[in-house]
């Protein structure tokens, strides 16, 4: 029986097109889903998320892609994503199949929001460690290794075409691009600049640290999120509140999975507005979520934030304020 070891996924820092501009870089399109390492191993599929959580029970249509290299063990690198009825990455379709472990729910989720694994790298091959080779080489692995088929692809690549690139993944609607190093290994959990990424919009990791009651239509539920990252310190820190992007459906879901972590004091490391903090329910800050957003303010708040929807892919300290912080919406690094 194969045993295949384990690996963290490598990640890559927010840039701009000036910091991956001239030869020597490889280009990717972002996809808008759920980062996995799959283990193709005794004639199954072992998908493991960035937090090194088991989410194989949650896409099972991804079992049929043990096939894929032809019986020889692998780790291979990739997104797992659904697409909308225009053919785009869509991460809300995507959000009942991430938390979603009920069987006969799964199946019927199967029929309405199929999944595709979009491969972008192998780590692994029969007993060989590949993460020491160049990108280049590791890409031929895959092309020649990882046979695409019914629900997993090997997306293309370009060759210093950043700027052609990510004109291309805005007019489709992607979220960006990611630059690569021809020449870098692969650096399990590390994040790295030799892997970069360029956003067409603005998004963050946050932690929920409260919510604020709702009036109107929302009355007896949640209006909105009280929103935290954490800093170089390890302190909680405010940066903002979110009420719109929700759904009916995310707003119940919400309520419930915040109210067992109720708590009576704000987590924040500092003092909250006071027309936020008013009415406020706190709650401890394990519970992870996405918002996109305008801009960041100078005091390093979110600027007319919307819910994009809960990460469960994603560690509490994963949201951090320097992700936040690196970059302004129009692409220049931000002061401090």
């Amino acid at each position: 029986m194969v045993r295949l070891p384990a690996y963290a996924p490598m990640l890559a820092q927010l840039g701009t097109l000036t910091s991956v501009q001239g030869p020597g870089w490889a280009v990717e399109m972002k996809w808008d889903g759920v980062r996995a390492l799959a283990y193709l191993e005794n004639g199954a599929v072992r998908l493991m998320s960035r937090n090194d959580k088991n989410i194989t029970p949650a896409y099972p249509e991804l079992q049929l892609m043990a096939g894929a290299t032809g019986g020889r063990a692998a780790v291979v690198d990739g997104e797992i994503v659904a697409f909308d009825e225009a053919g785009r990455p869509s991460f809300e379709a995507l959000q009942p199949r991430m938390h979603q472990r009920n069987p006969a729910l799964v199946a019927e989720l199967v029929r309405a929001v199929p999944v595709t694994f979009m491969a972008f790298d192998i780590l692994h091959l029969d007993d060989a460690a590949l993460i020491a080779l160049p990108y280049t080489e590791r890409r031929e692995l895959l092309e020649s290794t990882f046979t695409p088929g019914y629900r997993w692809e090997v997306p293309v690549w370009f060759a210093d075409q950043a700027e052609r690139a990510l004109d291309s993944s805005r007019q489709l609607g992607l979220e960006g691009v990611v630059c690569k190093r021809l020449n870098s290994p692969y650096r399990p959990g590390r994040r790295s600049g030799e892997w970069t990424k360029v956003k067409n919009v603005s998004t963050a990791e946050v932690v929920i640290g409260g919510w604020s009651p709702g009036g109107g239509r929302r009355s007896g539920m949640i209006g909105s999120l009280l929103l935290g990252a954490y800093d170089e310190h390890g302190r909680l820190l405010y940066v903002g509140h979110v009420g719109t992007g929700f759904t009916q459906a995310m707003l119940r879901d919400l309520q419930h999975r915040l109210a067992p972590l109720a708590r009576p004091d704000p987590p924040f490391a500092e003092p909250v507005p006071r027309e936020h903090a008013r009415d406020a329910h706190w709650v401890e800050p394990r519970v992870v979520g996405e918002v996109q957003y305008a801009e960041v303010t100078g005091d390093g708040m979110l600027r007319h934030p919307s819910w994009r929807g809960l990460r469960p892919d994603r560690e509490p300290a994963e949201a951090e304020t320097a992700e936040i912080l690196n970059l302004r919406p129009d692409g220049d690094v931000a002061a401090g």
